[in-house]
């Protein structure tokens, strides 16, 4: 057999690749002309497997693009404690009072998702690990999801590589169509970032989680300094540095973006870059009625009036005139100075200075100095409420509603007072305090011989509970009894508080008859009728009834009681023959062992139920 020599054989061989390429050139060209005439021409990334059809979503396995950037912590990071100086500052307040800006550092959020979420700016740049989503209609058919190489280039298919690295998102559309153009014709292309590549930077300095981190490439120097959980305590909320390859590219200054809105320092990051924060600059304690209590940090040659429009100016309640400044620097003299504003607005301030606003509303002025309001009720010519001027009193009140008319009753006004109020309702719930003790205290000490003993205790106990109950259910009126007799028609010159309510009834014409009496109830008063006829008209008293412990509550407030005599409590006068006048309650009430304490407090509680009556009646008629 003959053998081919080497110049014949490599002869052969190229003929054989110039054959095949003619004929794939020849085969494209007839898909080409076959696309041309059925419809466009499609365009499809080979790098990229279609799924089969019988191929669950759930059972393929997410590429990492298609993964949420995770954070780098997994636990979120909790405010650090106060620093010594908020300690400081709050200890003053009398609340918590944190750093301005404190509450923008939650590196608890998904920051990475949170940017990978936002809205692609147009001045963003493209780089490598970027996916470009690229779709064309018309003469070219292509839907592509095209990912940057560490070249910076996309291959598209037909058309070759593209290098985008470095290309702004706006200037994308315009690139890829210039591009496509070279190849096809007729055709519109449509190009958007579809995931972004995540980028790795440092935080360095005065923070509270110093480090490396990962984040999305859309991420600014704010949400990097937040996912290290922001400056430390003492580390500067206005000293920020952006440095890149060993520059300084960007100073941030917190307060900017939060008092000014202004957030152009706030640029986005790119991989490698360093956020630098510096210590703690002078700070300043703003407390009191501003419009936001805070700590504050000052530059050089910051003022009063610099500090207050950190925290929001001073509040609309606040005393405009003054403010006042304590100072650390002068703790060994007298420490606290008074400012006069607006004079002091230019004053500088130094480190550790706290300012405090003052409060022009809860600081009450004299009473002479105070205009009063006033509510006028019932029988006067023009109920209302009315604004009096310092120094009036309950007759100026009466005169400016209109004064009385012919059916008013003025012996039975009833005069409540706010002050008098919360007085009472201390006094009240004192007293029940003492009350529910002294039960505890009765009961505790009492000896159990049988199991009759036992019942009569636990029963005990529940009426002491009940009793308690019903005692804790009436709260005091604020009212406050009127000198006055019963045919007067003028009030008493008491001087009027804000708050304070008048109203005067109508004339009644029955007087109320309750407790150890035959038929209990409100009967028709004649005139000249005594307590003793009132009693007569219910019946008169039954066997058990004790006269001499009976009282009259007037319409007045006021309280009359049988026992009351030049020889005190014990003494043994009655009422039976004291006038009866319109709009009495008369009580009997029965008699009992005097040491069974608890079926007399049951008693006391009847009548506070029945009637109302304030801690100043109550008293009356328990002593």
């Amino acid at each position: 057999m003959k053998l081919l020599s080497r110049s014949r054989i490599f002869g052969h061989l190229t003929a054989a690749l110039v054959a095949c390429n003619a004929m794939a050139s020849t085969a494209s060209m007839a898909a080409d002309i076959e696309q041309a005439t059925s419809g466009p021409i499609r365009l499809v990334d080979s790098t990229t497997r279609a799924p089969a059809a019988s191929e669950e979503p759930s059972a393929r396995s997410a590429s990492p693009a298609d993964q949420p950037l995770e954070q780098s912590r997994s636990e979120p990071l909790k405010p650090g404690p106060l620093s010594e100086f908020e300690a400081y500052v709050s200890n003053l307040a009398g609340a918590s009072v944190r750093r301005l800006g404190a509450e923008l550092m939650l590196p608890n959020r998904n920051a990475s998702l949170v940017e990978s979420n936002r809205q692609v700016p147009p001045d963003y740049i493209v780089g490598f690990g970027d996916e470009i989503q690229l779709t064309t209609w018309g003469a070219v058919d292509a839907d592509l999801r095209l990912t940057v190489d560490r070249v910076g280039r996309i291959v598209i298919p037909r058309v070759g590589p593209v290098v985008v690295a470095g290309v702004r998102h706006g200037d994308l559309n315009e690139l890829l169509t210039r591009r496509v153009g070279q190849v096809f014709k007729n055709f519109q292309l449509s190009a958007s970032l579809g995931k972004l590549r995540s980028i790795r930077y440092y935080v360095t300095g005065f923070v509270t989680h110093p480090g490396a981190y990962s984040v999305s490439s859309l991420a600014t120097v704010m949400s990097g300094l937040a996912q290290a959980g922001g400056p430390s305590s003492s580390g500067s909320f206005r000293n920020i540095e952006l440095r890149r390859n060993g520059q300084v590219v960007s100073r941030f200054d917190l307060y900017d973006l939060m008092v000014k809105g202004d957030k152009r320092a706030d640029v986005p990051l790119q991989a490698d870059d360093v956020v630098h924060v510096g210590p703690v600059g002078p700070q300043v304690g703003l407390i009191g009625t501003f419009n936001r209590g805070a700590v504050v940090e000052l530059k050089d040659n910051e003022t009063v009036a610099d500090a207050a429009s950190y925290a929001g100016g001073l509040a609309t309640v606040a005393d405009t005139s003054r403010l006042s400044l304590e100072r650390l620097s002068d703790r060994n003299n007298h420490r606290v100075v008074e400012l006069a504003l607006p004079e002091s607005n230019s004053m500088k301030l130094v480190n550790g200075d706290v300012l405090r606003a003052f409060n022009t509303v809860t600081v009450a002025l004299p009473q002479a100095k105070q205009y009063k309001r006033v509510r006028v009720e019932g029988e006067v010519g023009k109920p209302g409420e009315y604004i009096l001027p310092p120094g009036s009193t309950l007759p100026d009140a009466l005169a400016a509603a209109g004064g009385l008319t012919k059916e008013a009753y003025l012996f039975g006004a009833d005069f409540t007072r706010e002050s008098v109020k919360r007085a009472q309702e201390a006094q009240y719930d004192r007293a029940l305090r003492d009350l529910e003790t002294d039960f505890t205290r009765s009961t505790s000490t009492q000896k159990i011989s049988n199991s009759d003993g036992a019942i009569a205790l636990n029963q005990q106990q529940t009426g002491t509970a009940k009793l308690i109950e019903r005692l804790r259910a009436v709260r005091p009126t604020g009212r406050i009894v009127l000198d006055m007799s019963e045919t007067t028609r003028t009030l008493p010159p008491l001087a009027v508080e804000d708050g304070d309510r008048l109203y005067v009834p109508s004339m009644p014409n029955t007087v109320g008859v309750f407790g150890s009496v035959f038929n209990g109830g409100s009967y028709l008063v004649k005139t000249g009728n005594s307590i003793e006829d009132a009693i007569r008209l219910a019946g008169g008293a039954t066997r058990g009834a004790d006269i001499a412990s009976m009282f009259v509550l007037r319409a007045n407030g006021s309280v009359i009681s049988a026992r009351q005599s030049r020889s005190g409590w014990f003494g043994g006068n009655t009422l039976t023959n004291i006038t009866a006048l319109p709009g009495d309650t008369v009580f009997v009430p029965e008699e009992m062992n005097k040491t069974t304490f608890m079926q007399e407090a049951k008693d006391w509680t009847q009548i506070l139920a029945q009637f109302g009556l304030g801690a100043a009646a109550l008293k009356t008629i328990r002593n």
